[in-house]
């Protein structure tokens, strides 16, 4: 199965999905993994990123621009996510195609109970799943944290490694916060599939203790699938 962790920057995603892999590999069941946008390998991921610390002109101030280049990055390793799935790993995914679709609808300030039915939505849906074949998740999970406290850890992410200074995208408090309700209104409406709600702002124990119950979920719904 193909689960996709969604959540703004600074949530936790990482941490989330290492854990998880963990505690699935604890258990001997295979994992393959997978962080988007990949820049150290896609070139579109890397033109995104360009893009994002000011060198490609005025190329981030286009939605659909900087979409089809998240887009592309995903695309071209999309063969290989349907493969890991069909041998029988649960893949993990830290961002996936509802990131696109989160920041898109944020960027162009659509209200949150109107993003999944919103025009944007519908063609990052089309784009990705319809037009480049992306595989569709079997399950997203929302990290779900309040703003400020995302923010504040993107803030102490960069002041310690000088190699993840914030772009564009962190440093607008506004877009994260307003993505992180377009999230939320996806997961409400259980958009393209199930999602599941972690809570990731409390203590590192409460954290474990979700995890644990989200692989027995994952279990379930494997072996149920």
């Amino acid at each position: 199965m193909i689960i996709a962790f969604e959540g703004i920057d600074g949530a936790g995603k990482n941490t989330c999905v290492s854990a998880l892999e963990a505690e699935l590999l604890s258990r001997e069941i295979p994992v393959a993994r997978l962080a988007f946008p990949r820049y150290e390998q896609s070139v579109h991921a890397q033109l995104a990123s360009a893009a994002l610390h000011g060198e490609m002109g005025d190329l981030v101030d286009s939605v659909h621009g900087m979409a089809t280049l998240f887009a592309l990055d995903r695309a071209e390793v999309g063969g290989d996510l349907a493969d890991f799935d069909t041998d029988g790993y649960v893949v993990l995914l830290d961002r996936y195609v509802a990131s696109n679709a989160a920041y898109s609808a944020a960027r162009l300030g659509i209200a949150s109970q109107d993003v999944p039915a919103s025009d944007i939505v519908r063609w990052v849906e089309d784009l990705e799943f319809t037009n480049l074949g992306t595989p569709v998740p079997d399950v997203q999970i929302l990290v779900d944290v309040p703003d400020d406290v995302a923010s504040g850890r993107v803030a102490e992410r960069a002041e310690h490694d000088e190699s993840r200074t914030a772009d564009a995208y962190e440093r607008d408090g506004g877009l994260q916060s307003r993505t992180l309700e377009a999230y939320r209104s996806l997961a409400a409406a259980q958009w393209r599939s199930p999602w599941w709600t972690l809570d990731n702002s409390g203590e590192p124990a409460g954290l474990e203790a979700a995890v644990s119950d989200l692989v027995d979920a994952v279990i379930d719904s494997k072996d149920n699938g």
